[in-house]
């Protein structure tokens, strides 16, 4: 139990000053709640003594109002530092796990981890700031009570205080075997959580082609089973911590009789006078109150340590290196040269690249020249995108080396390196933001007369006018109020705003109607102008006039040449041609 309370101290980081003063607070509020029962057992022995006046009287309930005010003060103020604490705790965990995760390889995003991400989001760290910051000062207030309390029967009478370790040994026991059974069911609670959030994101993705397919009994009774799970591990929780409940309340109830029955005791051979005995009455059935209290919040911690393990596992995933001290050389101050003398602006040296302990790159080399077009052609899983994505470090490779005007990637800062590359994807991604926004993020320092001028050439500008509020207009996220052909010629506008001398292209027309297809070719005719292209190439007529023309099979080069040349050959690549016109 402390070594939990030990890890959510830890994470609190800078805030660790105000949730230590928040223990002397709570507890100045726990001590202001007891008070008022010290003031009327004071009064009640002065009535048994006969010793009570008028003055007396006034003062005791002054008293009571004072503690009544202080107990709203110094709750108030443990409020403010725990609770307020622990929101901007996990404000900065939430912005140090945005961090990491900017810095991760691509590949922890394409292994099934988003359900993980997204639950530790959403259900995690939520969990633990409404759940368990606020009560962290109230658990340190109650152990520090506790013993308290058992300080007070050794004050009152020996027998009493050793009873009262006694009633308390018994509380860790129950308590302890509380801890292992929640800890348990804690952690299966949690992993099942992230499966049923994984297979939510996975149908609300996929609706469109369960649709199609008719296939919403199928994937529904797999979401429906994972509801089920969900809600069968939450029950079984429940029931298997019932059983520790019931004991926790039946060794508080045992206590608290025990210790009346030895008060009882006491006051009939002449040890306790009757206002110990009153006293004793008043306090009864707040001697083990605490420790009740402490372990009752023992679901709350255990989740929270099953918790904080999943957030931990995604901190711990291996973020991209970016040791990298280099700047890249200006484009046209290329250090590499072949032996013909020809300047390379991107080499491929011997690239081997894998997925975990999947091959999927063997010995690629290859190079471009400045302001040259290469096309990345072949059959699907053949590694065309890799090739593209490694030369953005999307992952590091396993052997070989990728240089940009004659220096290794890895030797460059990730910064220095996207500032010369510009990507863009078949599939489009746009924020729940205005278009403006959308087009500026490639260069958030671009006038309004930039960004508008990026979108005249990407063909976008005429349909941009055409929108409630124009430049102004916030589209839904991931650009739902938008075609396709729009979100395309939108995330164009981006690159021909970041004019990077270096273009990754994964063919944009592929998966646009034929209306769309020539405005997309206009605005990548404009963003390719005197750029170095990479081009991951699905209709082969629109690479025809490429100087370089790769066939990737299996992960590797099979043909490489003009398009005459592989023409010629009558290879592969001559054969997919063959087909497309077909």
């Amino acid at each position: 139990m402390f070594k939990i309370l030990q890890r959510i101290i830890g994470i609190t980081g800078r805030f660790k000053g105000r949730i230590r003063a928040s223990y002397i607070t709570s507890f100045i509020k726990g001590v202001m709640m007891k008070a008022p029962l010290i003031l009327c057992y004071l009064a009640i022995s002065s009535f048994m003594q006969n010793t009570m006046t008028k003055d007396k009287c006034i003062y005791y309930g002054l008293a009571l109002l004072a503690c009544l005010a202080l107990q709203g003060v110094f709750e108030y103020i443990t409020n403010m530092l725990m609770s307020a604490a622990g929101y901007m705790v996990f404000a900065d965990i939430r912005l140090k796990l945005g961090d990491h995760l900017r810095k991760l390889p691509m590949g922890y995003f394409t292994e099934g981890n988003i359900g993980k991400i997204s639950s530790v989001l959403s259900t995690d760290m939520l969990f633990i700031e409404e759940n368990c910051m606020g009560v962290l000062a109230e658990i340190v207030s109650f152990m520090i009570s506790q013993g308290l309390m058992v300080v007070m029967m050794f004050v009152m009478d020996y027998r009493m205080g050793i009873m009262a370790l006694i009633i308390v040994g018994a509380f860790l026991i129950v308590g302890n075997y509380m801890l292992r059974t929640s800890m348990k069911h804690s952690v299966v609670k949690q992993e099942v959580s992230e499966d049923l959030t994984d297979e939510v994101i996975d149908f609300a993705e996929g609706i469109g082609i369960i649709k199609t397919y008719n296939l919403l009994g199928e994937k529904s009774k797999r979401l429906t089973d994972e509801f089920e799970t969900s809600c069968r591990e939450a029950i079984g929780f429940e029931k298997a911590y019932s059983p520790c409940a019931r004991a926790l309340y039946l060794t508080y109830g045992i206590g608290t009789s025990i210790m009346l029955a030895l008060s009882g005791y006491l006051y009939s051979i002449g040890i306790f006078t009757p206002e110990y005995m009153v006293g004793m009455v008043f306090f009864l059935f707040d001697l083990f109150i605490s420790i009740k209290a402490y372990y009752g919040h023992m679901p709350r911690l255990t989740v929270t340590s099953a918790s904080l393990d999943r957030i931990d596992e995604v901190f711990a995933a291996e973020e991209l290196k970016d040791l990298g001290t280099k700047e890249l050389p200006a484009a046209g101050n290329s250090g590499s040269v072949d032996l013909a003398g020809d300047v390379s602006e991107i080499e491929y040296d011997n690239v081997s690249f894998g997925y975990t302990q999947k091959d999927v790159l063997k010995d690629v080399s290859f190079k471009i020249k400045a302001g040259e077009m290469t096309a990345l052609v072949g059959p699907s899983g053949g590694g065309k995108s890799t090739i593209a994505s490694l030369l953005a470090r999307f992952w590091d490779i396993k052997d070989g080396h990728i240089r940009v005007r004659g220096e290794d990637i890895r030797d460059v800062s990730l910064g220095s390196l996207m500032d010369s590359i510009s990507m863009v994807f078949q599939r489009v991604y746009l924020f729940q933001d205005t278009v403006y926004n959308n087009i500026a993020i490639a260069r958030p320092d671009a006038t309004r007369e930039e960004v508008e001028e990026a979108a005249k050439k990407a063909r976008c500008y005429d349909f941009i006018m055409q929108l409630p509020d124009g430049f102004d207009t916030v589209i839904g996220e991931g650009g739902a109020s938008l075609s396709g052909g729009e979100k395309q010629r939108i995330s164009i506008a981006r690159c021909i705003l970041k004019d990077t001398p270096i273009v990754i292209l994964d063919e944009a027309t592929a998966s646009v109607d034929a209306d769309n297809e020539r405005a997309i070719q206009e605005a990548i005719s404009e963003l390719c102008k005197n750029k170095t292209l990479l081009v991951i190439a699905h209709r082969l007529k629109t690479i025809a006039d490429a100087d370089q023309i790769l066939v990737v099979s299996d992960g590797e080069i099979v043909e490489r040449g003009t398009h005459a040349e592989l023409m010629d050959k009558k290879g592969t690549y001559a054969h997919m041609v063959s087909l497309q016109a077909s």
